[in-house]
């Protein structure tokens, strides 16, 4: 099947996105419908279906302003095609406990190394697929940008395959990927091919560390790779290594009397390690900040204040709650000032205060010493007063909107960032 899928690439050119798109109508049906036990595997009828689907999108879409590109469709595809990537490792408790480590070490270590290749496998084939259908078809489309859209869309596939997730692999992979790399070919913007790869390496080796140290599983390890590639190429470097201080300062307090929160059932679950969707919750604010910095250049300053608002926020949050929940006396409801239990949504401790300025402002001094800000006075004061009215937006939807199942945790954490950044925005243009 990795053959035929290799030579629908091949004709893809030749063929043409209509006629393609009926053959694979034709293979989709033949393949559901053969009744032959090899063809009729789920992860060839989901695969073929997800390209049936992208190539009508592309065909319905052809023409209009918002034409779903040809090469996009087959450069998702091939991410997809090029396959899963499922390892097993077996553990018994006969194990002795020093061989259960080393095994759970070299299981890590596999693990990162599989990814790796995979996904360098899923760039070229991106890239392969998506350049052959540029050359042939003569699309007036840079290189460039094929290979900054191939890594994004490789990324990207790479982490909705991570994803815990009921839905099949191979309709998730290719249809995140695929739309992934349908928005950002419409900003029409791309960065030379070798800092876009330098940003991948960078930033992947950063997941890694954290995934080593085990502040991070797989899927966060890819979404913070992902962040990182979009961060640096449409910002800055010092943006991208602002939001890292807050994966550092947050992974470093969950383990801050983690046996105590343990012991009175608040710590985090899975001895803290932080999965996609902490990463997302608390850092798509900030990607959308730092995209819009590269696309609207013009409005540059208001979004800089914004953005260390997000993050902020996100920190002044994380440390509130990790350290406001060891305070020795009880918090308070930030509704009703009534004293309430450690742990809940939306109480509150002076403590817990205290560690939002205290995460905030660190926020703001580094943002000053990175460069991110040339104004001393007004980036600390501005990121501070973001992140401790964000910090407590987020105790103050905890205590609502969470409490009546409205919002989840992440939900909270999603909102409270942008509010974050709203506020040091509206800060910025009323102090200026």
């Amino acid at each position: 099947m990795h053959i035929l899928y290799f030579l629908l690439i091949l004709i893809a050119p030749f063929a043409g996105v209509n006629l393609l798109f009926l053959l694979s109508v034709v293979l989709f049906l033949g393949i559901r419908f053969s009744g032959n036990s090899f063809f009729c595997d789920r992860d060839i009828i989901s695969l073929t279906f997800s390209l049936t689907i992208m190539l009508f999108v592309s065909v319905i879409s052809g023409g209009s302003s918002y034409n779903y590109p040809f090469y996009i469709v087959l450069a998702a595809f091939a991410i997809a095609a090029v396959g899963n990537h499922k390892t097993s490792f077996s553990e018994t408790d006969s194990v002795p406990d020093f061989k259960l480590r080393r095994r759970r070490i070299k299981k890590r270590s596999f693990s990162i190394l599989w990814s790796s290749a995979f996904l360098a496998l899923r760039i070229a084939a991106a890239f392969f697929a998506a350049s052959w259908i540029v050359y042939w078809q003569e699309l007036p489309v840079s290189y460039n940008m094929v290979f900054f859209i191939a890594v994004i869309g490789a990324v990207t596939g790479s982490l909705f395959e991570s994803i815990p997730s009921k839905i099949d692999k191979n309709i998730s992979v290719p249809l995140g990927a695929g739309m992934t790399m349908w928005i950002f070919e419409d900003f029409r913007y791309w960065v030379p091919p070798e800092k876009m790869v330098i940003a991948l390496v960078f930033s992947f080796f950063l997941g890694v560390l954290a995934y080593r140290a085990k502040i991070a599983d797989v899927s966060a390890l890819l979404s913070a790779a992902l962040l990182g590639v979009l961060i640096i190429v449409f910002s800055k470097l010092s943006w991208f290594l602002l939001l890292l201080t807050f994966f550092i300062l947050g992974g470093g307090f969950t383990k801050y009397k983690y046996a105590y929160k343990e012991s009175i059932g608040i710590a985090q679950a899975k001895d803290g390690i932080r999965s996609y969707e902490n990463v997302f919750s608390n850092s798509t604010a900030a990607l959308a900040l730092a995209v819009a910095y590269g696309v609207f250049p013009e409005h540059s300053l208001p979004i800089v204040y914004a953005y260390m608002g997000t993050v902020a926020t996100a920190t002044g949050d994380t440390l509130a709650s990790e350290i406001g929940t060891t305070a020795k006396g009880r918090p308070r409801m930030i509704t009703t000032l009534r004293l309430s239990e450690p742990g809940v949504d939306g109480a509150v401790s002076l403590l817990g205060e205290f560690a939002a300025i205290f995460g905030s402002a660190v926020i703001g001094v580094l943002a000053y010493l990175l460069g991110v800000s040339d104004n001393f006075i007004l980036t600390v004061l501005i990121t501070t007063a973001g992140g401790f009215f964000g910090t407590n937006m987020d105790s103050l939807l905890g205590a609502t909107l969470q409490k009546r199942g409205v919002l989840s945790n992440s939900g909270v954490n999603f909102a409270a960032t942008f509010a974050g950044a709203g506020i040091s925005a509206v800060l910025y243009f009323l102090i200026t």
